[in-house]
């Protein structure tokens, strides 16, 4: 019982956060509309049937969760970074001391939210992809789909293990924003092809990634699923760490 309320707790403060709405609509709106840009690159000219394309029509027309995850981030870290700006931290440790509880019951809300969210941008994205060219259905696809709502997920993680670690809004959306856009950046710069693949195959965003793709799967600096478990390694890693530092430290 004490689990249910801390995490209808959790959901209400969640729900009536005014940014969580505008959030959780503009990832669907961002992920349909790029996904849909994208795909419209194309013309029936180039893929005129998903055998005869070379090109992975699922992946472009998921290409959307590359920025949509940035939306997701900013969520994570506001569940727990606008209770430490305004200070109700302490009345919801006054109310619920179990600290490992409130944080599970966050997350577990978050990732609730965010993976209802995701199912309907990605869903929606490949239905739109698929009236503009043609996409196949598959195994590869049921793959790619779902591993892409699992990257909205674990990047919302991401931003709420950033949050309660640093307890400031502010730098944790700018680390996470460098840890998802600027490091994968910086990884092209590297002269060396060796270090190269390194940072493609352990640095959270490109190795996600790649469980998007459909083909060429050899080309891949990392396979699709071992690609997704980095990503999962740093968001659980991260939450471990900072629930260790919200257990220890004074609200």
């Amino acid at each position: 019982m004490r689990w249910l309320g801390s995490l209808h707790a959790e959901w209400t403060k969640l729900r009536t956060l005014p940014s969580t709405w505008w959030l959780v609509t503009a990832t669907v709106a961002l992920t349909l509309t790029v996904g849909a840009a994208a795909a419209s690159s194309l013309t029936t000219q180039v893929c005129p049937s998903p055998a005869a394309c070379h090109e992975d029509t699922v992946k472009l027309a998921l290409t959307g969760v590359q920025l949509s995850q940035a939306l997701c981030l900013v969520l994570g870290v506001l569940s727990m970074g606008a209770e430490y700006g305004t200070g109700t931290i302490r009345t919801t440790l006054t109310a619920m001391p179990g600290r490992w509880r409130v944080l599970a019951s966050k997350a577990l809300a978050l990732s609730l939210l965010t993976a209802t969210a995701g199912a309907l941008a990605v869903l929606s994205s490949l239905g739109l992809g698929r009236l503009i060219l043609p996409t196949p259905a598959d195994g590869t696809t049921l793959r790619a789909a779902g591993g892409s709502v699992l990257i909205l997920v674990l990047v919302t993680l991401l931003g709420l293990s950033l949050a309660t670690l640093l307890r400031d809004t502010g730098g944790a959306i700018t680390l996470g924003l460098g840890v998802l856009y600027v490091v994968p950046i910086l990884s092209r710069l590297v002269n060396s092809p060796t270090w190269q693949h390194r940072l493609q195959r352990w640095t959270p965003m490109p190795a996600a990634l790649s469980i998007q793709a459909t083909k060429n799967l050899e080309r891949l600096a990392i396979a699709p699923w071992p690609g997704l478990g980095v990503l999962a390694a740093y968001a659980v890693g991260l939450l471990a760490v900072g629930g260790a530092a919200f257990r220890l430290r004074d609200a």
